[in-house]
């Protein structure tokens, strides 16, 4: 809001368009009506009501579904931009919160947007909002960002981790400036009002804010209050009121006085589940397809692991030990490919600084590895494509590996088409093309394949694992998303007594994960006690374990956390719905 001197309050809400056009007529036309006042009017007369959305035109590769578009007139027409939009986990929390952004955005209302979020996904909120909205954010952790004095106040965009941005070396300049909109993902982290994020937010200099969280109450009702004094200071009383009021002593989650807090509850928040909405209407089906390295491939696998180990408990890069990163890529690259491993063995072995025995212990592995004549795994790929009859999607973590895929299909007659994150736009945008087209394979790596809707192939092959669950999670996400109406089919090649076998066997058969609905992965990893990175824990596993015996054991003791950390899951989502069905029945 601004004050003129007319003494006209100017609302920049485009519903109240006609009340402002009549208070401007009031006004008389005189020295009040000044050159500001007659330029807003002309240009609030020319924009359409928020009856008529402008973002569906303005978004690229976006199928928006009803439920969306109505939760983004909602937003804007009823809850001033202000609200708490609890989809259930896969509906497109993301894409309703671009939306309404983009609302404010071509509308002119808003210009500076601070997006926070857990460290893990400020990179795949860089990805949407640019792939999908056309719009250039900046991260904290650009090295743009950081060698600017104020980047805060600097760029009218940012996508920040909610970790850095409460640090006391940002935190100040963080709340000096003044954000137009502010959105927040995974707000379930604000709902101790005690904790820093909390306060940050609370603090935020912000005309419109969304949260976005599918489970807004895990505990107590309490913690939907603090979430929705967020949004509106006062919507929900006191602290102490609301307590009095709307919960049952001595039972945190039983709500009283349901009917006037639905009413309460419902003027800031939007929820759509998946059996009103039927958007998610295809299933996923995995097959694991197990293995046997050939005796020189496993031979060669053990010698590097071996070394690995030794090298990992010492490592760590001072006094000649060796960078414990660059021994962890070398345990995934050999899960990989022999492709993958070579030249980063190469590299490593040409390192001035490692003592000689080290040298050459990795030139001996370079000799051993350069004469494995067969690629048991890759002769188990070219069997699995002989029996599909339509196009399927390859993906490896690693580009030499893609690489050597892309030459042999080729060679097997095969028409190819290539991603990987060393071609430009353009490049990539073509091949998308040739595999929608005349391909039959694209042999991707996870970079090369960041932005892209896939969703008119259906068969997907997991040639290697990423450690990391999440990045299994989005290369599922591009072919089994919202739009796909066809079941999705995916295959995991799994050589046995591998890192990527065990870790296969937590994930599939402990938490089943690849029957988990988009997003519910996140969720369950994040109540994991140990937290640590999860690619982390398996290299701590795998490092430490003197045989098989100690490899199984604790593998075993992680699937116990991860059962755990499902069930308590399951839990707070059964406790949701029930609440949140109680609180929103079909009207």
């Amino acid at each position: 809001m601004q004050e003129r001197e007319s003494g006209i309050r100017i609302r920049f809400f485009p519903e109240e368009d006609g009340a402002f056009l009549s208070a401007l007529e009031e006004c008389g036309g005189g020295k009040h009506a000044d050159l500001f006042l007659r330029r807003q009017a002309l240009l609030l007369s020319q924009r359409p009501g928020f009856d008529t959305l402008l973002s569906p035109s303005a978004v690229r590769g976006i199928k928006t579904l009803d439920y969306q578009l109505s939760t983004v007139r909602h937003v804007l027409k009823h809850l001033r931009g202000r609200a708490l939009l609890c989809d259930e986990v896969g509906l497109g929390k993301t894409i309703e919160a671009g939306l309404i952004m983009m609302e404010y955005l071509l509308r002119g209302l808003v210009r500076r947007v601070l997006v926070l979020t857990p460290p893990s996904l400020v990179e795949q909120w860089l990805e949407e909002m640019y792939y999908k909205f056309n719009l250039d954010f900046i991260a904290h952790d650009h090295a743009e960002f950081k060698a600017h004095n104020n980047p805060w106040e600097q760029f009218p965009r940012i996508i920040a981790s909610l970790d850095t941005a409460k640090r006391e070396n940002h935190k100040d300049k963080v709340l000096a400036v003044e954000y137009d909109m502010v959105i927040i993902d995974e707000a379930h982290h604000l709902r101790n009002k005690r904790t820093q994020a909390y306060r940050l937010v609370e603090r935020l200099k912000k005309k419109y804010i969304l949260l976005l969280t599918a489970t807004p109450v895990e505990n107590s009702l309490e913690e939907l209050f603090n979430l929705i004094t967020l949004l509106m200071p006062g919507q929900l009383e006191t602290s102490r009121s609301f307590k009095l009021n709307y919960i049952k002593r001595g039972e945190p989650l039983q709500p009283k006085n349901t009917e006037k807090l639905k009413t309460l509850v419902r003027e800031v928040m939007v929820r759509n589940r998946r059996s009103e909405t039927g958007a998610i209407r295809s299933t996923r089906h995995a097959e694991l397809i197990d293995l046997a390295l050939t005796p020189a491939e496993m031979g060669f696998y053990r010698q590097l692991t071996f070394f690995v180990r030794q090298h990992y408990r010492i490592g760590g890069g001072q006094n000649g030990g060796m960078n414990q990163f660059a021994l962890k890529t070398l345990q995934r690259e050999v899960g990989s490919s022999i492709e993958a491993v070579v030249p980063t063995l190469s590299k490593m072995a040409a390192h001035e600084n490692y003592p000689r025995e080290v040298s050459a212990a990795l030139e001996s592995m370079i000799d051993r590895a350069l004469v494995i004549p067969r690629r048991a795994k890759a002769e188990a790929l070219l069997r699995l494509l002989g029996g599909i009859k339509e196009k399927a999607i390859i993906f490896t973590v690693f580009r030499e590996t893609q690489r050597f895929l892309a030459d042999l299909l080729r060679r097997e007659g095969l028409h190819v088409a290539e991603l990987h994150g060393g071609m430009r736009r353009q490049e990539k945008e073509e091949q998308v093309k040739l595999f929608a087209k005349e391909a039959a394979v694209l042999v991707s790596t996870e970079t090369g394949s960041e932005g892209r809707n896939l969703q008119f192939c259906r068969v997907m092959v997991n040639y290697d694992l990423p450690w990391n669950p999440m990045r299994i999670e989005q290369r599922i996400g591009r072919i089994h998303r919202l739009e796909q109406t066809k079941d999705v089919f995916i295959y995991n090649l799994s050589a046995a007594n591998t890192v990527e076998a065990y870790i296969l066997e937590l994930l599939d058969a402990k938490i089943n994960m690849f029957q988990l609905v988009i997003g519910e992965l996140d969720m369950i990893l994040g109540n994991l006690k140990e937290k640590k990175d999860f690619e982390d824990l398996i290299m701590d596993i795998w490092s430490r374990a003197q045989n098989e015996s100690d490899i199984k054991q604790e593998m075993a003791k992680l699937g116990e956390q991860l059962v755990a950390a499902k069930k308590h899951y399951e839990r707070v989502k059964q406790l949701d719905d029930n609440l949140l069905g109680e609180l929103f029945p079909d009207e």
